[in-house]
Order: C-alpha cells, then structure tokens, then sequence
C-alpha cells in the first residue's frame, strides 16, 4: 500500500490550480478565524496543503506553522510564500508536532474528515493548545448529504482517484469535538451540502481520556 502522501503528492499540481468554489464562503471564514488572532498570536495550521489559507493568515501574526504530509505540496506553498519571515511551511502529522501547550489558535481546514482517527487528532490539537486557544475547522460531514459515497469510495481510493475519507455526520464531529475538551463558540455551513466549519475554545487543562 503506498503512503498516505503519495495521493496528494500526485495532485498537487492540480489542486493549486483549482480555484475556489466559493470564495464568499473561504472569505467569511477567514474572516472569522481572523478575529482570534492578535499580533503576539503563535498559529498552527495542519493539512496546510499548497499554504493559500497560511499566507492569507499570516501577516497578522506573530509566528505561523504551516504543516502538511505532502513534500509537493509544500513545494507549492513555499513558491507561492513572498519573503514571510514568520510563516513555516515543515512536512509533518499533526502527532509529529510535540504535544506542548504553545500555540494560542490551530486550523484544520478540509482535514479532519481525512485523518485517520479524529479522536486522537482532536485530542492533540488540545494538547497543542493554551489554555482557552482556538480550534478553527472546516470539514466535509459526509454521511449528511452524501450517503452514496460510502459505497463509492472504497472503489476510488482503490484505483487511486480518492483519498481515504471518514464518512460521519456534522452531529458526530461536533459531539467528538465537545468531548475532546472544547466548547463550540461558532457555527457556519453556507448549505447543507457544504462543509461544516466551527470555531472551538479549548476549555479544560488536559484532553479527557
């Protein structure tokens, strides 16, 4: 079985060209995310693939880590960065990232529903976190909306034109998110077939479990 990587590594290319598909949607949730931030603020951001949120982001920012499991992909990012001094772009999973608390808001955006187990990611973006951080995601819940995919999948991912993909609905990712230590502060999904995205706030000292 390849790596995990070698999906994203294939398409990167690609996926830097594709724009998109709703810009005023990607722009509120920059907006959004943005109000957490202040000039001090360290941010985390995991699945960073080819950096577009990163360098969005990171001017308004004291330091900005930007990680992704795609050497193409960074590739990508790292060409596209202007001389950002405080923007990181490192190869690396989220449970390569030392478990201490030193970032004051993480991202995962368009990640979570591809990680291999949530609770463990969930637990370590808690772990990564300061006491009353943020955890900014924007995830695709396909059981609400997209049921054929399940049946579909596996058979994609077989020849190589799917990733692997977690199938949950948006009531479980919340559930899972709440149980890991946060306390969800903010909800947008522009339609029901669009991705979930949330802001949390971590709200006890250590990941339950």
């Amino acid at each position: 079985m390849s790596h995990p990587s070698a999906f994203w590594d294939r398409i990167a290319t690609r996926y830097a060209k594709s724009p998109v598909a709703d810009q005023a949607s990607y722009r509120h949730k920059l907006a959004v995310t943005r109000q957490h931030f202040t000039p001090q603020s360290q941010v985390f951001e995991f699945g960073c693939g080819t950096g577009s949120t990163a360098i969005e982001h990171a001017p308004h920012v004291a330091h900005y880590l930007a990680t992704d499991i795609s050497s193409t992909m960074l590739a990508i990012a790292r060409d596209r960065t202007a001389g950002q001094a405080n923007l990181e772009f490192q190869q690396a999973a989220i449970e390569d990232i030392p478990g201490e608390a030193r970032f004051d808001v993480i991202l995962g955006m368009s990640i979570l529903h591809l990680v291999k187990d949530l609770d463990a990611t969930l637990a370590h973006v808690h772990r990564l976190l300061r006491p009353g951080g943020i955890f900014a995601s924007s995830t695709m819940c396909m059981s609400d909306g997209y049921g054929w995919f399940r049946f579909v999948g596996p058979l994609g991912r077989a020849l190589g034109l799917f990733p692997r993909v977690s199938m949950f609905k948006r009531s479980h990712l919340e559930s899972r998110i709440e149980a890991a230590g946060f306390r969800i502060d903010y909800r947008f999904q522009p339609t029901s077939r669009k991705a979930t995205f949330l802001v949390a706030v971590k709200t006890t000292g250590e990941p339950p479990g």
